[in-house]
């Protein structure tokens, strides 16, 4: 196996795609930050002094993406189509776990799209963490997976094996479910958290098997959550609002199989 960023004398040089048939290219990479439990706390009430963290990472990292060919001297400059980051608090590990996808239809791949996306996101949480916690340690960071092009496709061969919730869904990176999904065929309601509430909850998708409902409603249905995971206790803390197929419902609205529904603070953003 050869490096492409050498030449037949050895030197650097950029790989000339243009030769390259267009295909879709996708990759995911991830990384943490571990910082004291009392900053994860501070970050996830939203007290910190720089203001709303996530969010500020979250463009940060996104912004770092489309102009990775500025900072790694051989990469290419891509009209990306996607960039997604993601982030979930995990309080057992005292650690926020940063996901980043880049996406797009080219002549190469976005692999180290994806690998700056997650680096500058735990940069700038670094920043605006700093005045309250400098023991910070940022680590973790590697590619998940790609696709497309022609070396194929890559998955990163522990994934399987990590004691880490499962992906479900069509959610966006970063979304994840608690436990065993259940089966397609079985009653079941699905719950998605949405926007800064998914982050807090470190929970995108899950679904709850109907029948470990005592009630069919929201009510019932908020009873089983907690019984899951202690978690989703905070879906009592301030005003969390929910919808039911889309449609905006309150604790006594009845739900039944294969009904969606969601969980999210006031202001979702856009």
């Amino acid at each position: 196996m050869s490096l492409t960023h050498l030449n037949a004398r050895g030197e650097a040089h950029m790989v000339d795609v243009a030769d390259k048939p267009e295909s879709r290219r996708e990759a995911a990479a991830s990384g943490r930050i571990h910082m004291r439990p009392e900053t994860l706390a501070l970050l996830a009430e939203g007290g910190l002094p720089k203001g709303d963290v996530l969010a500020t990472a979250r463009i940060a990292g996104i912004q770092a993406a489309k102009r990775t060919h500025e900072l790694i001297p051989l990469c290419h400059a891509l009209a990306l189509s996607k960039v997604a980051v993601d982030f979930r608090l995990d309080e057992v590990e005292s650690c926020v776990e940063v996901t980043a996808t880049c996406r797009l239809n080219g002549r190469t791949g976005v692999e180290m799209e994806a690998l700056t996306a997650v680096s500058v996101a735990c940069l700038t949480l670094y920043d605006m963490c700093k005045a309250v916690d400098k023991s910070m340690e940022i680590g973790a960071i590697q590619l998940e997976s790609k696709s497309g092009g022609r070396s194929g496709d890559y998955r990163r061969d522990t994934l399987e094996s990590r004691p880490a919730p499962i992906v479900t869904g069509e959610g966006q990176a970063g979304e994840v479910s608690l436990g065993s999904r259940c089966d397609i065929a079985s009653p079941c309601i699905r719950v998605k958290c949405l926007a800064e509430l998914r982050e807090r909850l470190g929970v995108g998708e899950i679904a709850v098997p109907l029948d470990s409902l005592e009630r069919s409603d929201v009510a019932g249905l908020k009873a089983a959550l907690k019984v899951l995971d202690p978690r989703f206790s905070r879906l009592d803390e301030g005003r969390v609002l929910c919808a039911v197929n889309q449609v905006m419902a309150s604790d006594a609205t009845p739900v039944t199989n294969e009904d969606e529904v969601a969980f999210f603070p006031p202001v979702t953003g856009g």
